[in-house]
């Protein structure tokens, strides 16, 4: 289990505390609002309020020891950046910022964030790759950086009830499956109502049974001809 601190609350950085905390990692939450910390506190190992540009507090509550600090400033960039040279000084080995634009993002990787995201702009992106898709039953398609991605998708009919060792989709795709998802339904209505269990680590015997979701990892290019078959 590693330690994770969540610096700045608002939506972002109070979805990530939260999501991180429910896979059972270890969280501390700091925001200088004591309501957005009040707000989480049940949710997470600790939460506190503090000025997270105060060096001296930052370090009086340990925060030198997490293994990810993510920094979820975003408007108040001024802040932003000073939290990020704080969390940078203290020592800490991997710092994940939140930016609002491309200058925001370039500043943070400069000074030493080791990975910035652009949350509304990567969001649009997944939703726009999903929506423009021409196969209905690919459920959400993620780019990578380095012209990869990750597709979940609900495999043909032909796929059901055959191993990953008998689709082999590495040889015929060009492509790898990382998970799969079994789906959750309701027995009255048989509608899927959500996922049960991820396998994580599918091995080639398994099998796919009706209700998976694949989820799917390889370039670009062999994940448009896996969608578009025919073409």
């Amino acid at each position: 289990m590693k330690r994770f601190a969540v610096v700045g609350l608002g939506r972002f950085g109070s979805s990530v505390a939260k999501a991180l905390a429910e896979k059972g990692q270890e969280v501390l939450a700091i925001d200088k609002q004591e309501e957005l910390v009040h707000d989480i506190m049940d949710f997470v190992n600790k939460a506190i309020c503090l000025d997270s540009t105060d060096e001296k507090a930052m370090r009086s509550i340990g925060i030198q020891d997490v293994d990810v600090a993510i920094c979820g400033i975003g408007t108040n960039i001024e802040a932003s950046i000073l939290v990020t040279l704080l969390l940078k000084d203290l020592g800490i080995p991997t710092i994940i910022c939140k930016a609002v634009n491309e200058p925001h993002k370039k500043a943070l990787m400069r000074i030493g964030a080791s990975r910035v995201v652009l949350p509304e702009r990567d969001m649009g992106e997944r939703i726009a790759n999903t929506i423009i898709s021409s196969d209905e039953n690919v459920l959400e398609h993620i780019l990578l950086p380095g012209d990869a991605g990750i597709i979940e998708f609900i495999p043909p009919k032909e796929f059901m009830g055959k191993t990953l060792r008998d689709i082999d989709m590495r040889a015929k795709y060009g492509v790898n499956v990382i998970a799969i998802k079994k789906q959750e339904k309701n027995s009255e209505t048989g509608k899927i109502t959500g996922s049960a269990r991820i396998n994580i680590t599918p091995l080639a015997d398994d099998v796919v049974a009706e209700d998976d979701v694949l989820v799917v990892f390889g370039e670009n290019k062999k994940i448009e001809k896996l969608k578009n078959p025919q073409k």
